[in-house]
């Protein structure tokens, strides 16, 4: 990131608006560096217009003064030295240690901390001379405990990817239940006076320790280890820096001289992504599948550049949707491919637990046009079904071609490290039963050779919204994700599946507050069944800082202590809609939605893929020999054991593994129940009603 070398300053805290249970707990923590900052809509959990994309700029002098310009047409506040002084539109004002800013008048508040007093014991009262100044300040004292318990809370989480075990028990219960992103503002704080013993232990050698965290969230990243492409956990605003070192945002995404994109999503949000992407306004053909209708597609339609097409793929069978996440990126040198679990839309790419993942493919030679692979024929396959109307591009050095699903075969697929698995809407019957949704996950894992310690071992479905489902579906479900034979020819046998959910009490102190509960929407009668109590477990995210971080990320998998029989990263819920259900004595696969994933599994390789469309130095086509074939073996980041082991690829599975089951007081989160216990920004749920 840009300000990674810049100076820290400090920090505009959110504070809560009012005593009555109000709150504008839709501000995120927002670092302020030396020389020019920018505040605006971005910041903002929710979507409110009236603050601009760039609302206010700041400029600060290492003398620890600030000057604030208003940017936006909306007028701000501030509150200093008891006095409330408005700010209009290109007007200036100076602020400093302990004002306070009203983004709106009357909303969004957010207060001035500089470094110099962020790590202090105490918090000066600045604000006693305001008209509620006693409570301002004990909010002031609260802060500070929450912030001395969140840095307790990193360490903590350094401690358990360093791997000291004594300590999880203890203190994970923690990091899940700090408050709100007012406790962000101690993210780069590790290092400070008057430590817990739980930082103690983790900073026993600071730098080093600081230092072994960074390499071991690095070696995931794409293009970076030595089995390059695996999959990254996004970037989310308001935690610590260290759970950032190797996500990906957007732009890390979408980069570099794209020819032609092809964006496939539910949600889209264009006037985002063009502010978000900026670079996608440059490229000459844009094509959206979307899953949107009524206003959102009208709005989509009055924002979409003159050169891009939009398209919603057919719903022959009621109830379905266009879920599938996934961007086509064609480059002079080849193609990118993407596949994510994200909306187009900020607060998807922001404030959630979100996974991606992407790999370059170069362009085939002209004798190996007739070569194909079946990562090739299964996204061929896919993309025919979604039937957009074919359109006529010129690229450069190929010349004029038609860009429909046969176009995608014009690219080499032989190294890829994944293969698909899609769900389209249909009755499929036949071949085709197998072609599809869960059965086609059963279909590959049936040709695949597991580990023995894999025999019967656990399944994990992870997921954001639950359909109706029954426990007929749930033996379907299970038998497709058992498939597989160990290494004397046996079959896998039957896993027993854990839910891995958010409790209300996850959705209460994460870092959105119960808003982050509507992006998990599912009914009480969907989630309260009573044959689902036994699969419930917590979303325990410490090893990599995501617990107050709601997953929006999808992720199947079946385990073995931190050994990952597959993986798979995908678009779906877990519904029958997503994943298709048996009718007809088994004859038959009924599936609503689309849906699209990729799924890890151990692979043999000679070489490792090194080819980027984007890097001049992994521009090579080939990969780079390995010298012998080697089988990979997917393991856990907290996986333990030979660090120079060619073989080991290490997924950011987002959860720990074991799953912890829901104890007797926890309760899986619906979106349609009332909640009155307030949550980190003093909102009760639902907000309005």
């Amino acid at each position: 990131m840009a300000s990674a070398s810049r100076v820290r300053l400090g920090t505009l805290v959110p504070l809560t608006k009012d005593n009555a249970g109000s709150s504008n707990g839709s501000v995120s923590s927002i670092p302020i560096f030396q020389g020019s900052n920018v505040v605006g809509r971005d910041h903002l959990v929710v979507v409110d217009k009236r603050i601009s994309r760039k609302h206010l700029s700041l400029h600060a002098s290492t003398d620890g003064s600030i000057e604030v310009v208003v940017e936006g047409p909306n007028p701000i506040m501030v509150r200093s030295k008891g006095q409330r002084l408005k700010v209009c539109a290109k007007e200036k004002a100076k602020i400093a240690h302990g004002d306070v800013l009203e983004l709106i008048p009357g909303d969004y508040f957010v207060k001035y901390v500089d470094m110099g007093d962020e790590h202090k014991s105490t918090v000066p009262m600045n604000l006693s001379d305001l008209k509620k100044g006693k409570r301002h300040s004990e909010e002031d004292g609260a802060a500070v405990k929450r912030n001395r318990q969140i840095m307790e809370d990193e360490a903590l989480a350094r401690t358990l990817q360093m791997g000291f075990p004594c300590v999880k028990s203890q203190c994970t219960i923690k990091l899940c239940c700090v408050l709100s992103k007012q406790e962000s503002s101690a993210e780069d704080n590790t290092a400070v006076s008057g430590m817990t013993s739980v930082q103690k232990i983790s900073s026993h050698d600071s730098a080093g320790s600081s230092g072994r965290n960074n390499e071991r969230t690095r070696s995931v990243g794409p293009l970076k280890d030595m089995l390059p492409l695996t999959f990254r956990l996004m970037r989310v605003q308001g935690l610590p820096s260290w759970t950032n070192t190797s996500s990906v945002s957007i732009q890390d995404v979408i980069q570099g001289e794209v020819l032609l994109a092809v964006l496939s999503n539910y949600m889209v949000d264009i006037d985002w992504l063009l502010t978000a992407c900026p670079s996608l306004r440059k490229v000459p053909h844009v094509l959206v599948l979307h899953g949107q209708d009524g206003a959102s597609l009208e709005l989509m339609k009055k924002l979409k550049p003159a050169n891009w097409i939009i398209h919603k793929p057919p719903l022959p069978i009621s109830f379905g949707t266009h879920h599938s996440k996934a961007m086509l990126l064609v480059y002079p040198q080849g193609i990118r491919i993407v596949v994510h679990t994200a909306n187009l839309i900020h607060v998807d790419w922001n404030y959630k637990s979100q996974g991606l993942w992407m790999q370059d493919f170069p362009w085939k030679d002209t004798n190996d046009m007739n070569k194909k692979v079946p990562f090739e024929n299964d996204l061929v396959d896919y993309l025919s079904a979604l039937k957009w109307p074919e359109f006529r591009v010129n690229l450069p050095e190929v010349g004029d071609v038609n860009i429909n699903a046969a176009f995608f075969r014009k690219f080499d697929y032989r190294n890829s490290m994944v293969r698909l698995i899609g769900s389209v809407p249909g009755y499929h019957v036949g071949p085709n039963i197998r072609r599809w949704g869960h059965m086609k996950l059963r279909n590959v894992l049936d040709e695949i050779t597991f580990d023995k310690q894999f025999c019967k071992s656990p399944l994990i479905y992870q997921f954001s919204s639950l359909g109706s489902l029954d426990e007929k579906w749930m033996s379907e479900f299970a038998c497709s994700l058992s498939a597989g034979k160990s290494d004397d020819g046996s079959q896998l046998g039957i896993g027993k599946p854990l839910i891995v959910w958010p409790t209300v009490e996850d959705v209460r102190c994460s870092i959105e507050g119960y808003a982050a509960g509507s992006c998990i929407p599912s009914p009480q009668k969907n989630v309260e069944k009573d044959f689902l109590k036994k699969y419930w477990s917590r979303w325990k995210a410490d090893h990599v800082g995501r617990c107050r971080a709601m997953p929006h990320i999808k992720t199947f998998t079946r385990y073995s202590g931190q050994n990952i029989a597959w993986f798979l990263l995908t678009s779906s819920n877990l519904s029958k809609a997503a994943w298709g259900a048996l009718q007809k004595n088994n004859t038959q696969l009924m599936i609503r939605s689309y849906e699209l994933g990729v799924l890890f599994l151990p692979q043999m390789l000679q070489s490792i893929p090194q080819f980027s469309c984007t890097e001049k130095s992994h521009s090579s086509r080939d990969g780079v020999a390995l010298g012998k074939t080697i089988k990979t073996k997917p393991v856990t980041l907290c996986w333990k054991g030979d660090e120079e082991d060619p073989s080991i690829v290490r997924l950011p599975v987002p959860y720990q593994l074991p799953p912890q089951p829901y104890g007797t007081q926890d309760v899986p989160w619906s979106w349609d129940r009332r909640y009155t216990k307030k949550d980190v920004y003093g909102s009760v749920w639902p907000r309005h009603g």
